[in-house]
């Protein structure tokens, strides 16, 4: 039942992404942001390459809702483009470096989860028309009113040929690998991983991460490998971890990461990252191609004009996100 409640929870925090987004009862928004891409010949060298200073900045306010409704959040956001590539930067204020995700600790007796998550952000784009997307944002995706018990809240869409593009980078989980974990959206129905029924979809490949936990989950299934050295500082990779034989080895004090990052491939591999937590903020850089050839991917063509929303999450797994209104992405010709 914990590991149910812990699945549920997870699924929900993306769900609620979507959710945060006010709906107007005018079918038009006339406050829309508009990004432009910048065409470039050569791709950017990393987070701090001059070439961000040629593309124009937008400021984008990004919102809580509920109880959290008096927070905002501003994310600067350049976007760049080569002839195959487009590159996305962000920049946003958080006090707190986050990437617990509730790690294990060891007490002398008893193995206990720290608390604290991680931090986020995510983007859902169309790759094929979703209803009203253009003007009410993820809402329109969210099927969440306000009397519907949480466990039947569904993030889908309408129909199945409604499809949508989301990309979702989180500090703890896909960040060491380099990369925003990459899914999709269609009807609920026909769940897949822990998402319920859902419509969240994951692109084929490998990726996420696996729950350190012995079969009771009462403590540690794995740790580092005593005789090499970690492949990312502060993370524990499932690829180098190594099973516990001997828990007589631990002390007091002892902590252990909960969520083991797994190497990512295929599809859901294809939005690389980089990132970087300096001055009270996350500046995090993602990139894809315009043509994955995949179809659970949205085509980006330079001629075109694309919606899409954005959510940050602070240390947070469940529901304290903050959403943006509808956006649009255009590429200079």
């Amino acid at each position: 039942m914990v590991r149910y409640k812990t699945a549920l929870i997870t699924a929900l925090s993306v769900l609620l992404f979507f959710a945060l987004i006010l709906i107007s009862k005018s079918p038009v928004v006339a406050d829309r942001m508009t990004i432009t891409a910048r065409r470039i010949a050569v791709a950017p060298n990393g987070l701090d390459d001059p070439v961000w200073q040629r593309s124009h900045m937008v400021s984008i306010p990004v919102k809580g809702r509920g109880a959290f409704s008096d927070e905002e959040v501003v994310v600067r956001t350049r976007v760049l483009y080569t002839a195959d590539t487009v590159y996305f930067h962000f920049r946003w204020d958080d006090a707190t470096r986050s990437t617990t995700k509730q790690s294990w600790r060891y007490d002398g007796k008893y193995w206990h989860h720290l608390e604290g998550n991680e931090d986020r952000i995510a983007l859902l784009f169309e790759i094929a028309r979703i209803n009203h997307f253009a003007t009410r944002g993820c809402a329109v995706v969210c099927h969440s009113p306000a009397d519907l018990l949480r466990e039947e809240w569904r993030l889908a869409t309408v129909t199945a040929q409604e499809k949508g593009d989301l990309w979702h980078w989180k500090a703890a989980r896909s960040a060491p690998y380099q990369y925003a974990d990459d899914a999709w959206l269609t009807v609920a129905g026909n769940p897949s991983g822990s998402y319920l029924e859902t419509g969240r979809r994951k692109d084929w490949g490998d990726g996420g991460d696996v729950r350190n936990e012995d079969s009771e989950g009462g403590r540690p299934l794995y740790m580092p490998n005593p005789a090499s050295d970690p492949i990312e500082d502060g993370f524990l990779l499932f690829e180098e971890a190594v099973q516990i034989t001997d828990y007589s080895i631990f002390k007091p004090g002892d902590i252990i990461p909960y969520r083991l990052p797994r190497k990512p491939s295929g599809s859901r591999y294809d939005v690389k990252a980089q990132s970087l937590y300096a001055d009270d903020g996350w500046t995090v850089m993602l990139y894809r191609p315009l043509d994955t050839g995949h179809e659970d991917d949205v085509v980006f063509l330079p001629t075109r004009v694309y919606s899409f929303a954005i959510a940050v999450f602070d240390d947070s797994g469940a529901d304290h996100s903050k959403a943006t209104l509808p956006l649009s992405l255009k590429f200079e010709k």
